[in-house]
């Protein structure tokens, strides 16, 4: 794990963890992180983990029964929501209250098996989950299912499920998603035939999301679409098109493209700096991190991190300094490692080995 200091755009440090997270939890992790017992959420290996944000030393661990899960938190720190994907296929609900006696715990769950899914995968491949921002509900695009189904967080249950319609004949593949801030929209990613889709859908009724727009090549959208971030006025989309080298920027307003950032890699994630002001992108085949300013709508700085960097989140705290955890790290470049460092799942060039 690379430590930025989003003041100075500088690398602080970079330490062993044992675990390594192509998703973690991002959205409102920024506003909740003041405290150095705070959890970072993060998807590992066969489930979840919580980290201290102060120690990264573990606070909880879930296994899922999937080597692919995605997660967020509840805008009020109160749940984590999970996405585990073949061959689980399950939702889950997780207790994220430190005070709470069933901290770290699966406090509800749904098996989605029983509604199947195309080629034969054994269920609708639930592969994302982004939470309204009043915390009501989150949206779970469905790779194998080709829908989106939106949960309610309290009862745990599915309350619609939309289909979702191709642009040509293949299907529509939706696997990413996010809400704006202001949760009037929905962005979704699509790993559809010909370079992939990106959709937009309004939020004017949470429980009923409607497709307003589709963007393609044809519209300047770059290729393979594969997560997005929202700017803080909820007017401005970035798209992560890890196939073009680049990102996306969409204007949700009238729905196109307005120009695309090159990254000089590919990039599959980023996260915000908690004044939102920033987008760090972790360019993984250039071993680097680039960050975007948000008024300017460009580039501004390009930090070195080290080897394939992937997912990223961010906190209002820096954790503590662990000479051990560096000195850890310092042997592994060598060569000299304890136990296998616990993978996670992850796209393209990775080489994480993991299983679903």
């Amino acid at each position: 794990m690379s430590l930025i200091d989003p003041e100075s755009d500088e690398l602080v440090e970079t330490r062993a963890i044992d675990l390594s997270s192509s998703f973690p939890s991002n959205q409102y992790t920024p506003g909740l992180t003041d405290d150095l017992d705070d959890s970072l959420w993060l998807n590992v290996g066969r489930g979840v983990r919580g980290l201290a944000v102060g120690s990264l030393s573990e606070t909880a661990a879930v296994e899922t029964g999937s080597g692919a899960n995605w997660l967020e938190q509840t805008p009020d720190g109160s749940y984590v929501i999970v996405s585990a994907r073949e061959p689980s296929h399950r939702q889950f609900r997780l207790d994220a209250d430190s005070d709470s006696e069933t901290f770290g715990e699966v406090t509800a769950e749904i098996d989605r098996t029983p509604e199947g899914g195309r080629d034969d995968r054994g269920g609708p491949g639930p592969c994302d989950v982004t939470i309204h921002p009043d915390g009501e509900y989150a949206y779970v695009p469905d790779l194998f299912g080709d829908t989106l189904t939106v949960l309610s967080v309290e009862p745990f249950e599915i309350v619609t499920q939309v289909d979702v319609e191709p642009v040509e004949d293949e299907p529509a593949r939706p696997w990413m998603g996010t809400v704006a801030p202001d949760g009037q929209t929905l962005l979704v990613e699509h790993n559809e035939a010909n370079g992939g889709s990106e959709s937009i859908w309004t939020l004017n009724d949470p429980a009923e999301p409607s497709e307003t727009a589709r963007l393609t090549a044809e519209d300047g959208l770059g290729r393979r679409p594969l997560t997005s971030e929202i700017g803080p006025g909820s007017e401005t989309g970035y798209v992560f098109t890890p196939g073009s080298n680049d990102v996306t920027v969409v204007d949700l307003t009238d729905g196109t493209v307005t120009t695309r950032l090159d990254l000089g890699g590919a990039a599959f994630v980023g996260t915000w700096d908690p004044p939102r002001t920033k987008l760090y992108v972790p360019v993984q085949t250039a071993d680097e991190v680039a960050v975007i300013d948000h008024e300017r709508r460009k580039v501004i700085e390009r930090i070195s991190v080290g080897p394939s960097p992937y997912g990223a989140t961010s906190a209002q705290v820096r954790p503590q300094s662990d000479l051990s955890a560096s000195m850890a790290l310092a042997m592994a470049r060598l060569g000299i490692s304890g136990e296998q460092p616990e993978t996670t799942y992850c796209i393209g060039n990775c080489a994480c080995g993991h299983r679903l």
